[in-house]
Order: structure tokens, then sequence, then C-alpha cells
């Protein structure tokens, strides 16, 4: 049994050039600490701009952490029976946590900064529920309110989701919703609208900016909430080369970048030290393709224009996704860090369609008897693809994936696909080319 990591990893550390910093949407100037105030504790500030290589975890989030921290390093055994592969799969299951997801990794200590500064509130927004009902965890551990704006398809779809949040202590809105500015000026033009990542943002960073003791808490995109994540792959690291392996290719889901992120940064390291050579590969929605079919740009981080200007991978701040079932990936753009390592060309990004995701969630399921969320579906289609090459070839690839939840408030998804009524969403480029005409002039 490993140890529990008592630091974060930041690979800003390490990088051979830093990414472009986040950009003041009046003065085009980087945005400075006093900029971010209004929304985020000064201590996560401090570690959004940090180039300290570790920086360690308090005490009080270890403490949380313990409750499901290490997390499993499986080898799917039984799945590669099934494929009749060669390959070696091993899967980090963050499903053990208590919401389900990987998503505590970054709530917990959130929450903790922002209780450790005296703040009262947090607002966030989430698509699939894994990030609301993971804050709404992490605000009942420190005391403190929690308000979330949940996607509307995802709001529909998922009501089991917006109850665990409402058992956790937190106010639950579809968003677009009536009680901000941004959400009545969207259904005003659209009463019927499906919503969005970025919408939800907006609502709940006007909320959050207008009261003194109040802030927001993001789930994923930002520097600090990937810094949180590594502990993922930092125990995976360790769990491996206590079974004497070393991946050859790591696969993880991509919407926001947490995820993934949090599993590569701590191999990446280890690559760029010439200690591994593994390749690193980011799969995506075809509804939603940032990485494969965006621009890299400068764009808010949300539709309503409040948030700083980010460089970042993006389909445009006004591109409101297919309702695919895999709603956490289905955010407009992506981790400013993440786009700039992507344009080092230290990974690579591949897309897959829902349908084949929940072909491969159903096929890992029958195997290893985990029912994935939809997001790690588009992980595990893109890992049984290469075991499958594997049998071709009869390479024996050690292939290491993020399993980063379960699916047990996804059967919902999970019955559409069996009963047939699942389809497919793929972008036509005018929809992509009608939002990017939107993007900020900078």
């Amino acid at each position: 049994m490993i140890d529990l990591p008592r630091h974060w990893y930041n690979i800003l550390a390490d990088l051979p050039t830093p990414p472009p910093p986040p950009l003041h949407p009046g003065t085009l100037k980087p945005v400075g600490p006093d900029d971010l105030a209004p929304l985020f504790p000064m201590e996560l500030i401090a570690q959004e701009v940090s180039t300290d290589r570790f920086i360690e975890i308090p005490e009080d989030v270890l403490d949380i952490y313990r409750l499901w921290r290490p997390t499993p390093l499986i080898r799917a055994r039984r799945l590669e029976r099934a494929l009749g592969t060669p390959a070696r799969i091993y899967y980090k299951y963050e499903g053990v946590s208590p919401s389900g997801s990987h998503k505590p990794n970054t709530a917990v200590p959130q929450a903790y900064y922002n209780a450790k500064e005296g703040i009262k509130k947090l607002t966030t927004e989430t698509g699939a529920g894994q990030w609301g009902s993971s804050l709404a965890f992490a605000c009942a551990q420190f005391g403190l309110e929690c308000e979330i704006w949940m996607v509307r398809s995802s709001y529909d779809q998922k009501p089991y989701r917006r109850t665990l949040m409402r058992v956790y202590g937190a106010t639950v809105h579809a968003s677009p919703s009536p009680v901000t500015e941004a959400g009545k000026k969207i259904l005003a033009e659209n009463p019927d609208s499906p919503g969005s990542l970025g919408i939800a943002i907006s609502e709940a960073v006007e909320v959050a900016a207008a009261s003194p003791d109040a802030r927001y808490a993001l789930g994923s995109v930002l520097n600090h909430v990937l810094l949180h994540q590594t502990v993922i792959g930092e125990e995976a690291l360790r769990q491996l080369a206590e079974l004497g392996e070393t991946p050859d290719l790591i696969i993880g889901c991509t919407g926001g970048g947490s995820n993934f992120g949090g599993l590569v940064f701590p191999f990446l390291r280890e690559k760029l030290q010439g200690k591994i050579n593994p390749v690193i590969r980011a799969v995506e929605p075809a509804a939603c393709p940032s990485f494969t079919r965006g621009t890299y740009a400068y764009d808010f981080g949300d539709t309503a224009g409040l948030t700083p200007l980010l460089k970042m991978h993006t389909l445009g701040h006004d591109f409101v996704p297919d309702p695919i079932h895999a709603g956490g990936l289905r955010y407009h753009g992506m981790s400013p860090l993440l786009s700039h390592v992507y344009e080092l060309g230290l990974f690579e990004a591949v897309t897959r369609n829902q349908t084949e995701c929940f072909e491969a969630g159903v096929r890992f399921a029958r195997a290893e008897g985990i029912i994935p969320g939809p997001e790690p579906t588009h992980a595990i289609a893109e890992t049984i693809a290469e075991a499958l090459r594997c049998k071709e070839t009869g390479e024996e690839k050690v292939i290491l994936t993020a399993l980063s939840g379960h699916g047990h408030f996804d059967l919902g998804a999970y019955d559409r696909y069996l009963s047939g009524e699942l389809e497919d969403f793929t972008l036509p480029p005018e929809r992509i080319a009608e939002s990017l005409a939107t993007l900020p002039k900078v």
C-alpha cells in the first residue's frame, strides 16, 4: 500500500516555456491578484501563478483525502482476456470518492482555502453533476453554504445528481436560470436553451462577484485545479513502480482538462527528465472537439464575458454543444495550461462519438464489473481500440488509463444506448465557424 502524497505537483516548474498569461478583458494587460480577488481566495490565486515545483498539501485537506485516497490502480485482466490482447491494461479508479469521481481532489482544498479566509459561501457551475456534488460535499466539511448552477440538459437528464447535491446541503438551479441577469438574458433569447457550462459559469460568477462573503469555485480549466488533481498521477507513478511496470501509452478523457492533467502531469515530469517515454493521448467528444477542431486563441471562459481572457483551445464562448450525455466534456474551451502543453507537442488528441463510447463502457462493465461514467468511456473506447491493435501486432504494450468516475447516476444514458435511442453528434464546420467569429479581438 503506497502512502498518500504530501505535495501537489506543479508542471509550470518544468515546462520549457511558460504559458501565455490571462488578460484583463478591458485593458488586455495580464491580470493581477487584485483582479482575481473578488472570485478566489488569495492562497488559490498564489497557486494559480506559482512556479514552485511542489506545493504542500495542508493537513486538514489530507485528513479528508484519507476518506478515499490512495485510490486503487487496477489491472484490467478480465477485459484483457475478453479482448484477447497481449497488452497490459491498468486503470486508476477515482470512483471510490464520496461523490463518485475525481472532482473532490480539488473541491476539498478549494473549500478549505475559502473557509480559512473567512468566506461563507461558494458558487459554482456543474455539467454532468460530478463537480457540483463534489463541491457540495466539500462545503459540508467546512461549514460553507453552496449554490450551484447545473446545465439544463444535465439537470433534466440526471435528477439524482442534483438530489445528491441537495443531500450535501447545496442549493441547485437549472441553468440558464431566472435568478441571474445572465440567465434571464439567455432565457429571453431562447426559453428552451439546453444550457452550457459557459452560461452556468456566467451565472455563478455573477452571484459570487456581487457578495463580499461569497467566492466562486471552478472544477476544471484553471492551473490550481489541475495542480490539486496531480495526486492521481503521483499515486499512479508509485503504484506502477511497485509493480515494476512502465507505461507505454497513457490515455485520458478531456473536457476542461482536470482529470487528464491530474493523471499525466507527474508522468510528463518523468518524461521531460528522460526517465520514461510514454505516448500521452487525450480523447474528447466529437460533439465538443476543442483540441482537434478548436482554435488556440484568447477567449472568455464563460458565455457572458465576465471572466478574464484565457489563451486556450476554444470553440468560442458562444458555443452551445449538443446535449450529449458526457455532460462533463461539454465545455467550449480547454485548460490554458493543457492547451499550452499541447502546443508544445507533448501529447496528442483524438475524438470519439458517444455511441462507440457507450459501447466501450458496456464492454468494460461486463468484463470488470464497474459501470464507467460517460466521460471516461471516451478513454476506455480508445484504450480498447489500442488493445485490439496490440492483438493484431502482438505487441505487449502497457496501457494506463484514467477511470475518472462511476456511472451510477448515468443509467438513463446507458438505458438509451441499450434501447438504440442514442445518437451521435458531429459538429458541422459552419457551427464552429459561427461560434469562432465572436472571439475577442486581442
